[in-house]
């Protein structure tokens, strides 16, 4: 039987990559056509989903309602989409620059963005656009750009640089597009960009990287056009600048460096992290922790410290020691080589 009125609502993309387009309907009568053509004669009941399969693959509209309730798309079905009305400049993260242990001079740095993002009209074209922060992982890159956009009051939209490598050649490139369009709806906004160096390496070493030289030359096109996105500011990522194309990194204004931390800062952060263990603490000296950790991130302290000291504590059920402590670090320590200097000369 041939559906009378059918009511679908956008859901999403079954396997979503970076910032894949979302379809708006535009014109309803337009869309009441494709929709009839594309799922003629598909079953229907409410909450199964129709898939798209010609100009947005795998994007997926899920039944709202459908009467009569067992039915299926005929040509004399209305069809209709709740549209999903998303608000403009929302802010996600709860993280402020006090809840960021050290790297003062990094939080100093990007109080001129802080700034621009607040009055973009103040600045005209000497707004600052385009910062890279590098450093060793898990020192506090993304949580300062999360910060930076809680502090500003504006969106953040990340990406992380291998999910733009895609299947087909252009994809990336799209989608690069995509970002910085969604970004220039949302502004004032920050585009953070993580993992910069997957997409970004030395064009010496991209021959074999497939579409990869396209994202980058789109990535320039927009980080060179972005004075015409009025409030937009892009941030890239990366755990190894010393490897990035010079035409890429000529872009960026400032470098901004996050390094490791020092012993009063590892003491902070293992006491700040220890005081929400779920196990409770008995003899045990973190100051002590903090000298034996030199060199450890603060990912280090958290994942690798006091993560396994609190699983090992409660597998022998007891509370957790300054033993429990001290045996995570001969095997959480690591060293950080540098590539041989040749490989980029």
């Amino acid at each position: 039987m041939g559906a009378r009125f059918l009511l679908l609502r956008p859901a999403g993309y079954a396997l979503k990559s970076a910032f894949q387009e979302t379809p708006v309907v535009s014109d309803a009568r337009l869309f009441e056509l494709y929709a009839k053509e594309q799922w003629y004669g598909e079953s229907l009941r409410p909450g199964h989903y129709l898939f798209d399969h010609r100009l947005y693959p795998d994007y997926a509209f899920q039944v709202v309602r459908v009467y009569p309730k067992f039915s299926v798309v005929g040509s004399e079905t209305t069809i209709k989409v709740e549209q999903k009305v998303e608000p403009k400049n929302k802010v996600l993260y709860d993280v402020r620059f006090e809840d960021v242990i050290g790297q003062e001079m990094a939080k100093r740095k990007v109080k001129i963005v802080e700034k621009f993002l607040q009055d973009p009209d103040k600045f005209g074209r000497w707004a600052p656009r385009n910062f890279v922060f590098y450093g060793v992982s898990g020192t506090g890159k993304t949580m300062i750009a999360k910060a930076l956009s809680a502090e500003a009051g504006v969106p953040m939209l990340p990406v992380k640089s291998t999910s733009l490598i895609g299947e087909f050649v252009g994809e990336g490139a799209r989608q690069i597009h995509s970002l910085y369009e969604k970004a220039e709806e949302n502004a004032p906004c920050i585009i953070f960009i993580d993992e910069l160096d997957a997409i970004a390496l030395d064009r010496r070493y991209q021959d074999l990287r497939g579409d990869v030289s396209e994202i980058v030359n789109s990535l320039l096109t927009e980080m060179d056009g972005i004075s015409n996105r009025k409030g937009v500011c892009t941030i890239a990522a990366t755990n190894q600048i010393e490897v990035l194309d010079a035409s890429v990194r000529s872009r960026f204004e400032e470098e901004i460096e996050f390094k490791l931390p020092g012993l009063d800062e590892r003491l902070k952060l293992l006491e700040k992290n220890a005081a929400t263990l779920p196990e409770k603490m008995e003899s045990v000296n973190l100051r002590e922790i903090a000298r034996l950790t030199e060199g450890f991130s603060g990912r280090d302290l958290v994942e690798k410290v006091l993560k396994a000291a609190l699983h090992h504590a409660i597998m022998e059920e007891c509370a957790i020691t300054q033993r429990h402590l001290e045996e995570t670090i001969p095997m959480a320590r690591k060293e950080y080589r540098q590539p041989p200097k040749e490989m980029f000369s």
